[in-house]
């Protein structure tokens, strides 16, 4: 592999930059060393996203990062363009944030406050999509569309979550009704859906602490989507953990100092946002930690429908 980690390096002019293997998972990621800088390479998974996907992503981030967002800057190859291609595989490259994660598997790091950190997040979140509305696309700009059609019709982007193999007759029927129920009332459970480019994916892993700096990495799942959304993702893990309220709280007064945020259409997203995953972990069950991830995802979803189907609208 390291030749091909040489070969790709190449289409930067960086054959000679030294590299170690950081993450293999969704995308094989290496971190680079150029002298004083730091960097990222990433093979994109073979046969997630289309080329026209992947540069969209990469554009849409140079787009933040120049603005002045803490995100990776994508760096160009030496012919001008975003995304390189080496044995069949696409390859970028961004700069290495240092840094580490907030928290893992929905528990946040000892040392930070939940609420005042989550008014950091809440902050910088609201930018990005402030920066993301006023910006215009390219031509051919393209994303997957994480709207209701993408989150509750016939074939979710992230799988028939009621279909999941571990859901007994009575927990299927329950997802089912509850997808019928969001579905069919989807405007009055969320009347201010506020909608536009979404990062999709800020969980704990992707949100990175340096000092005072707080930087979002991992744009692979950014979408068109809710931003309510986006916000429920930061959240939805951290259900039935101590931290849960102060992070919300703080999260909800960051983002409300530049935009609205209303907490039915929150709470709704949540729940969107939590049949999401059994969904995803469906491909995933036979991976290292896979089905107790799904136990846990299944938990939080089923709680989460429950809730949703007994209140009175």
């Amino acid at each position: 592999m390291s030749a091909t980690v040489t070969r790709a390096l190449q289409l930067w002019g960086l054959e000679q930059a030294s590299f170690t293997l950081a993450a293999r998972r969704e995308n094989e990621v290496w971190k680079v060393s150029d002298g004083a800088r730091r960097l990222a390479l990433r093979f994109h998974r073979r046969d997630y996203r289309t080329v026209t996907e992947l540069r969209s992503e990469l554009v849409w981030m140079e787009m933040l990062r120049q603005a002045g967002l803490v995100v990776p800057q994508p760096l160009r190859l030496l012919d001008g363009s975003l995304l390189g291609q080496i044995e069949g595989r696409h390859v970028s490259l961004l700069t290495w944030l240092e840094g580490r994660p907030m928290g893992k598997m929905g528990r946040l790091s000892a040392d930070l406050d939940a609420e005042d950190f989550g008014r950091r997040i809440g902050a910088q979140l609201a930018r990005m999509h402030e920066l993301s509305d006023a910006w215009t696309p390219p031509v051919g700009f393209h994303r997957p569309d994480w709207r209701c059609a993408g989150l509750l019709g016939p074939d979710p982007l992230w799988g028939r979550f009621w279909e999941h193999p571990h859901l007994d007759a009575e927990q299927r029927q329950l997802l089912i009704a509850t997808r019928d129920r969001a579905l069919d009332g989807f405007e009055c459970f969320a009347p201010d859906a506020d909608a536009g480019l979404i990062h999709a994916d800020l969980v704990a892993e992707n949100v990175l602490v340096d000092r005072h700096t707080v930087a979002f990495i991992d744009f692979d799942d950014g979408a068109w989507g809710y931003r309510d959304f986006d916000l429920a993702t930061v959240l939805v893990k951290f259900i039935g953990q101590p931290q849960y309220g102060p992070l919300r709280a703080g999260l909800c007064d960051g983002y409300a100092l530049r935009r609205r945020v209303d907490p039915g259409t929150l709470d709704f997203m949540l729940l969107l946002r939590a049949l999401t995953y059994p969904g995803w972990i469906m491909s995933r069950l036979d991976e290292p930690g896979g089905r107790e991830r799904s136990v846990r995802m299944l938990d939080t979803a089923l709680r989460l429908a429950r809730e949703f189907m007994e209140e009175k609208h």
